[in-house]
Formats: C-alpha cells, structure tokens, sequence
C-alpha cells in the first residue's frame, strides 16, 4: 500500500504560529515607531510622542500575542481530543 503524500510536514504548524506571532511582534510596533517619530517632528514634542506611540504599539503587540496564542491552544486542544475518539 503506497504512502499518503498529502500529509503535511510535521514542521509546518511550528511556522506558521512563529510567522503570526512574530508578526504580532515587528509589525506593531515599527508602525508605531514611524508615526510617533513623524508626529514628534510635526509637532516638535520630542520624544513624548514617541514614548506614548510605542507603548500603545507594544500594547498592540501584547494582546495580539496572547489572542493569536490561546487560539493556537484551542485548536491543538481539539485536535488532542479528537486524536483521542478514534
């Protein structure tokens, strides 16, 4: 009986989550760096703007981590238990 190729590789669920989760990382947080250091220059309330706009982003950052991380946990959660019934 030949193998079944459609199977994904055992490495694939490791990177997706590292890519959504680093994701939910870099990307908050460059934004907020841009737009504070811009606003600082506009309004020339250096770094004040820059401060506030990087702890919103890392605040961002930080329940985009924990939504993206209890999802994963639920799925693997289900498919534990659904591993289990058969």
């Amino acid at each position: 009986m030949p193998e079944d190729n459609t199977k994904e590789p055992w490495w694939k669920p490791a990177v997706a989550i590292f890519s959504a989760v680093s994701g939910w990382i870099v990307v908050p947080l460059i934004l907020a760096s841009l737009l504070g250091k811009n606003l600082d220059a506009h309004f020339e309330t250096e770094p004040w703007i820059f401060l506030g706009a990087t702890c919103v982003g890392f605040l961002i950052s930080s329940f985009g981590i924990v939504r993206i991380t209890l999802s994963y946990i639920r799925e693997i959660e289900k498919n534990g238990k659904n591993s289990e019934i058969k």
